[in-house]
């Protein structure tokens, strides 16, 4: 053989196995996302919710449960392409190919319910009790946040039920949730128009709160109402209050907190000033006034009590998830309330699967905290496997956990952010005056400063005001009023020094 004649290189033969439901219900699926919502599952709440089909179809209510959540997994691409995804992997399966209107019907026939009992028998926390980073002392620490930013079509039937955007713009879902802040996983869920307010969401959702909780919110949850509502479900508090409040000083304690009443119930309040250094030298402040039912200042001191407020930060990252990563910041499909419904409840679902693969890969490797698996590397490795038909009866962490495991991201740097958007409309999108830098940089020291408590304000000197009591022998109410408007200007007139 010449010397210039160079070999092919040799090839390799690849034979999958590929191991999916018979029939028509081949194409129902999710990847390896399956044995989390596995047939039996589907299968059993769609009966219990009454919507399974009443003959055999080509497309089975089965098949439009898992169709739903591929919409949601492949947001940026239509119908017909969602199913082409779904079926890449059954070569040598005949499958049916619907059309556009077929799997628009699809949707209509299953409606919201049987998706919404879906996502309410996987929400709630997934962490154990020795999973890194979910826990303060013996308390699961969970937190309340909205989100506003969900798009929907601009149609009518969405504005009769949303409402306008008051700058423009597409209509917006108010979605409320309560999160797992070690797994940023969600508890429970539940949305509609903005204009209700995230308070009276939230309220909704107080009866999934336990003893065992520690609640955490931002100052927009600090009403007396809300609080007291929370402390009845025996739950522990630790959230922001507003500057306006001025709970009195009951007990100066150790650390510098001291001990208050808010609502008819105890409380510690803890007044500190947060000094942040940046890596390039650059410096900023911030006060916190916190309150917290944890009373005991020496097994829960002061210091560590602001840290742990932070952590109400990874709620931002769960919405950051369902926002960006998975919707790419997509406006969402549904052209009227029903379908707006159904597609929530599945995107929050979908959510939910991933974030239990993430959880049961990091528990496999003791000591892993949850949130140094990558959300994106999960989404992306489920799009893949749904499109292969792989690993839908796969056992243990599977690939997705494999792909987890071997990227984890480094420990939590400290960072700072400057939570600027480039939305003209969004209150965000101005933040000069709190010194924030413009863009996110790693800290290189936090310093924590305690604040003692504030001096009692004197109290106001007491008035007696005479009694007058008119012609008649009887005190009106004009009467009474007349004596102390007499009453005020003769004492104000005999004062040495007035102005």
């Amino acid at each position: 053989m010449p010397e210039h004649c160079v070999l092919p290189p040799p090839l390799a033969t690849i034979t999958r196995t590929v191991i999916v439901a018979a029939g028509r219900f081949a194409p129902g699926h999710l990847g390896e996302l399956t044995p989390i919502m596995p047939f039996e599952l589907v299968d059993a709440v769609l009966s219990e919710t009454r919507t399974v089909q009443r003959r055999l179809r080509d497309l089975p209510s089965r098949v439009g449960v898992y169709f739903l959540l591929a919409m949601c997994l492949f947001p940026e691409v239509g119908y017909r392409l969602v199913w082409a995804k779904l079926t890449a992997g059954l070569s040598g399966i005949p499958v049916v190919r619907p059309s556009t209107k077929a799997l628009r019907d699809l949707r209509r026939r299953l409606g919201s319910t049987p998706v919404r009992a879906l996502f309410e028998v996987l929400a709630g926390p997934l962490a154990r009790p020795t999973t890194s980073g979910v826990r303060f002392g013996p308390y699961r620490t969970v937190s309340f946040d909205g989100c506003s930013s969900i798009k929907v079509p601009d149609g009518e039937r969405n504005r009769e039920w949303l409402g306008r955007c008051p700058h423009g713009g597409y209509p917006q879902v108010e979605l409320m949730t309560l999160v797992e802040t070690g797994t940023r996983a969600v508890i429970a869920a539940v949305f509609g128009p903005t204009r209700e307010g995230e308070t009276s969401y939230a309220t909704r959702l107080m009866h999934h709160l336990s003893p065992e909780m520690l609640v955490l919110w931002d100052r927009g949850f600090d009403s007396n109402d809300f609080l007291t509502a929370v402390h009845a479900t025996g739950a522990q508090l630790l959230g922001r209050i507003r500057q306006r409040r001025r709970p009195p000083v009951l007990q100066p304690l150790a650390d510098s907190s001291y001990l208050s009443v808010i609502g008819g119930f105890p409380v510690r309040i803890i007044e500190a000033q947060v000094s942040i250094t940046c890596t390039d030298g650059s410096t900023f402040e911030g006060s916190y006034r916190l309150a917290t039912t944890l009373l005991d200042a020496r097994r829960y001191p002061a210091d560590r009590l602001v840290h742990l407020y932070h952590e109400r930060w990874e709620h931002e990252s769960a919405y950051y998830a369902l926002r960006h990563t998975i919707l790419h910041g997509r406006v969402l499909r549904s052209h009227d309330p029903a379908g707006v419904e159904q597609e929530m409840w599945a995107l929050l679902t979908l959510y939910q699967l991933l974030r239990r693969t993430m959880v049961q890969a990091a528990e496999s490797q003791p000591g892993t905290d949850p949130d140094r698996c990558g959300f994106t590397i999960a989404l992306q490795t489920a799009r893949d496997l749904l499109v292969g038909a792989d690993g839908i009866f796969e056992q243990g962490i599977g690939e997705i956990g494999r792909r987890l495991l071997s990227a984890l991201s480094p420990a939590r740097r400290a960072r700072v952010s400057t939570r600027k958007v480039k939305s003209p409309i969004s209150r965000y999108a101005e933040r000069k005056l709190d010194g924030r830098p413009d863009a996110s940089k790693a800290v290189t020291s936090t310093t924590i400063t305690l604040l003692p408590p504030p001096v009692p304000e004197p109290a106001l000197p007491t008035t007696t005001v005479p009694q007058y009591v008119g012609p008649g022998g009887t005190s009106t109410r004009m009467t009474r009023v007349r004596s102390i408007t007499a009453y005020g200007a003769e004492g104000f007139t005999s004062r040495s020094d007035r102005p």
